[in-house]
């Protein structure tokens, strides 16, 4: 089959550039790299279709085509929208029915050949397929990543914020009814998890638009791990000199009798939902735990746990609150704060303290799916994890109720100790959750197994050409939820 993946947002170069330095670039576009690859990998030829930037400032987005090294099925089709310019992922929605869905009909007219079908990212991709499929195009998948109204909600937990200044930022009205227009219009909704369906889905700002018990509408193809990096067997190109570099933060941050302890590795943006400070806390308040770890923190672009530069002021408050637990409890010794620049540098990390029985820690308030501690646990580190979100289905066979990582309460310091206590304390199960680990990811969560999920559900979709639904927002650029519909559904923010 011939596919094309609709991504106005984030930007594809064979170097990857900017996937940890950019808001607007990170884990959507390792999943639509990694399925592409897959489906080349299966026979099938793939179009990342996405936006041409024309600026000195972005070099790497110039080229109108563009392909990875040795991979011949897959291409990069880069094509104007909003102008040269780089444009923030929020102002690119006036632009999206106007010029460039107009110019991937163009674009495919010109070569004679158009996808037998689409699979679209986030809601304007979503949006995109919709627009071209109302214009005779081929039908469509949806895959959010994440949805509109769950981070305006996450958003409102800050009192400073009010509805109003929220919405002319990121433009919330717009990308809400863009995803609802796609999730109505795409022939199925492709999800992670089950949970991710109902909760998301349920949401009452997307009432009307999609059902999440509708069984014909939903499929859950969870996403993979990238095994050329992450698995445990492999040596990768920084396995050396992130040894060394570990071992000099180490003798830097640890005092000299703890540094052959395991070390509880959290790997994440200083973002409050991911819950650093929860996971200080549970250290701090347990004698035995910090007895039996030190506590390792990985923060892109923070060099030591004093570093502010380059921070938002959301990233220093979380960053302070470390702080102010490591006097308090005097945690100093025991904690160090350092920065990895990529996916094989934090591979290279977990493979070195995987001889030290370290283990890997998420302890969010809620987890979408979870795909970082499945790369961990590929990489041979054990895994604690919040049980709130994916993570709940990914790490324990509902039906047998085996564990394949120690799942915890993040709202409770005292069961995140008791969960890390189970993989470093005296009596602990290391070994067990290492191997249960490893083989979950290798027989579930890898990208051929994420490919042939959606390759099925495409082949049952082109057999079975299903009619435009009836439910249809006017697709003019203009046309979009107001105000005072967000205002009805958040009225207390309002």
């Amino acid at each position: 089959m011939h596919l094309a993946f609709l991504n106005p947002q984030g930007n594809f170069d064979p170097n990857d550039s900017y996937w940890t330095e950019h808001p607007d670039f990170g884990g959507q576009l390792v999943y639509v790299k990694e399925l592409a690859l897959a489906m080349a990998g299966l026979g099938h030829h793939v179009d990342i279709v996405t936006r041409r930037i024309v600026d000195p400032a972005w070099p790497e987005f110039a080229a109108p085509l563009d392909g990875y090294p040795g991979v011949e099925r897959v291409r990069i089709v880069r094509l104007p929208c909003g102008g040269d310019r780089f444009l923030r992922k929020e102002d690119l929605w006036p632009h999206l029915g106007t010029e460039w869905v107009p110019n991937v009909v163009a674009f495919y007219d010109t070569e004679g050949q158009r996808p037998d079908a689409v699979t679209s990212h986030y809601g304007d991709g979503g949006l995109s397929a919709a627009l071209w499929q109302a214009r005779g195009g081929p039908p469509f998948t949806f895959t959010a990543h994440s949805l509109g109204a769950q981070k305006l909600d996450r958003l409102l937990l800050n009192r400073e914020n009010s509805l109003a200044s929220l919405d002319a930022h990121y433009h919330f009205a717009r990308r809400i009814a863009a995803e609802r227009v796609a999730m109505n219009h795409a022939a199925r909704v492709i999800t992670s998890t089950r949970q991710e369906r109902f909760e998301q889905y349920g949401h009452p700002a997307y009432q009307g638009a999609v059902d999440p018990a509708d069984e014909a509408k939903f499929a859950v193809v969870p996403p993979g791990v990238n095994l050329r990096i992450f698995d445990a067997d492999v040596h990768g190109p920084d396995d050396e000199r992130i040894a060394e570099y570990i071992e000099r933060i180490l003798a830097r941050d640890v005092a000299a009798g703890r540094r052959r302890l395991p070390a509880i590795l959290c790997s994440s943006r200083l973002d409050p939902k991911k819950n650093h400070v929860g996971l200080v806390r549970a250290f701090a308040h347990s004698a035995e735990l910090q007895a039996a770890a030190n506590l390792l923190i990985v923060v892109r672009g923070v060099e030591d746990i004093h570093s502010r530069e380059g921070l938002t002021p959301g990233e220093r408050t979380v960053l302070d609150e470390i702080v102010a637990l490591c006097e308090a409890y005097n945690l100093w010794g025991k904690i160090s704060v350092f920065s990895l620049k990529s996916q094989t540098e934090l591979a290279a990390a977990y493979r070195h303290l995987r001889a030290r029985r370290s283990v890997f820690a998420l302890t969010a308030h809620y987890e979408p799916f979870g795909l970082a501690p499945l790369e961990a646990m590929a990489a041979g580190l054990p895994a604690v994890v919040t049980r709130n979100g994916g993570p709940g289905e990914s790490l324990r066979d509902e039906a047998t109720g085996r564990e394949f990582g120690v799942l915890v309460d993040p709202t409770n310091p005292a069961d995140v100790a008791a969960g890390l206590l189970r993989l470093v304390g005296t009596d602990n199960e290391w070994k067990t959750f290492q191997r249960a680990g490893r083989e979950r990811v290798l027989t579930r969560y890898t990208w051929e197994r994420t490919a042939a999920g959606y390759l099925a559900v495409v082949e049952e979709i082109l057999a079975r050409r299903l009619p435009i639904p009836p439910y249809f927002l006017d697709p003019r650029p203009e046309t979009d939820l107001t105000f005072e519909s967000l205002a009805a559904i958040w009225p207390a923010r309002a």
